[in-house]
């Protein structure tokens, strides 16, 4: 009998990389890409031709990034998502101490300094820390798996990078921001064997302290004020929310059609970035509306998918965290224009005008498609 030959680890490695990417979830991405470059040439051309006297302006500087995120995405869904452990804690550092950069040299825009200044182009160093932070506690909670149950090992470090970027991000300021990197944090962390205690007692502590912060910081409460009755400053704070609501009422079912919208006839404030949803209600309708919906969803069920098939425990936990980060976004942005939810800073992946945001959210989609190309094959027959 003659005995099979068993190849050295490295090409062990090797081969376990070579599998297809997921198509389904490619072809999700490539058309929520493709009606989101749609919809900001559509909400921006006019705020582009008063702004920059082109009205392709903003469309062709969020394809060009497209179109690099879109490449970086490829790149990566060929890489071994393994070697993301060797530069989780390099990430979570240089993202503290881009945040900390912010603090001192950021660019301030309606308040608040969040960006960073390149000339071309700009970044919100937040957009690192949430994918940071992902891979960061990916590996931590592979690391001490049945630590986690314990506070030393379980809570104590996670809470502690938790701390230091909300901080700094409550300092610039970014609430929604900090919400959403906590959000993606503890849903980790539940998945990594955490206790159910202890977030009942983390709930109680972060919702008392949010009590007492929104009562002292002034913005924060007119913002909740304004929520409630958006009329009662319809000129100045409350006007970018009765705009929305006007957009999104008057697509009626059907919509206006495309390109039609009159809200973004510098109407609405942010109209091709944060309200971008809203331009969609007006001009698709309510039936266009719940297409894009549809398609979010499906991309982040097959991103759960992915995870519960995933190779190993480290791959479930970066594409849970990717994918939870994502379906965040889609759900506070939507919550927002449609005034569910007080305004915040949320974009909609892939739709709002942003390029290095843009980017970031490509190379995540890169990072499953890696995971995704290293599923355990099915079983012949």
């Amino acid at each position: 009998m003659e005995t099979a030959k068993r190849l050295p680890v490295h090409m062990e490695e090797e081969r376990a990389i070579r599998g297809p990417m997921d198509l389904p979830f490619l072809i999700l991405v490539v058309l929520i890409l493709s009606v989101g470059l749609i919809m900001v040439f559509s909400a921006s051309y006019a705020s582009a031709y008063y702004t920059y006297d082109n009205p392709a302006y903003l469309f062709f500087r969020q394809g060009i990034f497209a179109l690099g995120g879109a490449a970086a995405m490829i790149v990566i869904s060929f890489m071994d998502y393994r070697n993301f452990r060797k530069w989780a804690f390099l990430a979570l550092v240089a993202s503290i101490v881009l945040l900390v950069l912010v603090l001192f040299i950021g660019k301030t825009v309606n308040g608040a300094k969040r960006w960073i200044d390149l000339g071309p182009f700009g970044f919100q160093p937040s957009e690192v820390a949430k994918l940071a932070v992902i891979l960061c506690f990916a590996t931590m909670i592979e690391h001490y798996k049945e630590k986690m149950r314990t506070l030393r090992y379980g809570i104590l470090p996670f809470g502690l990078i938790l701390g230091v970027i909300g901080f700094l991000m409550f300092k610039e300021p970014h609430l929604s921001g900090t919400v959403l990197i906590f959000a993606t944090g503890a849903a980790l962390m539940f998945v990594g064997g955490v206790r159910v205690g202890w977030f009942l007692g983390a709930g109680l502590a972060v919702g008392g302290a949010a009590w007492v912060l929104v009562n002292n910081m002034g913005y924060a409460m007119d913002r909740i004020n304004i929520w409630k009755d958006p009329f009662i400053d319809a000129r100045d704070k409350g006007y970018q929310t009765i705009q929305s609501l006007y957009a999104v009422g008057s697509g009626g079912l059907m919509g206006l059609g495309l390109g039609r919208s009159r809200q973004k006839f510098l109407y609405l404030p942010e109209q091709h970035n944060d309200f971008v949803f809203a331009i969609v209600c007006e001009e698709l309708g309510f039936v266009g509306a719940c297409l894009v919906l549809l398609l979010f969803a499906l991309l982040i069920v097959r991103g759960y998918w992915i995870a519960l098939h995933s190779r190993d425990r480290f791959g479930t936990l970066i594409v849970i965290g990717i994918t939870t980060l994502l379906a965040l976004q889609v759900f506070l942005n939507i919550a927002v224009v449609t005034n569910l939810f007080p305004v915040t800073g949320v974009s909609l992946p892939f739709f709002s005008y942003g390029g290095t945001s843009l980017m970031i959210q490509l190379a995540e989609m890169g990072i499953i498609l890696s995971v995704s190309r290293q599923m355990p094959a099915k079983p012949a027959g």
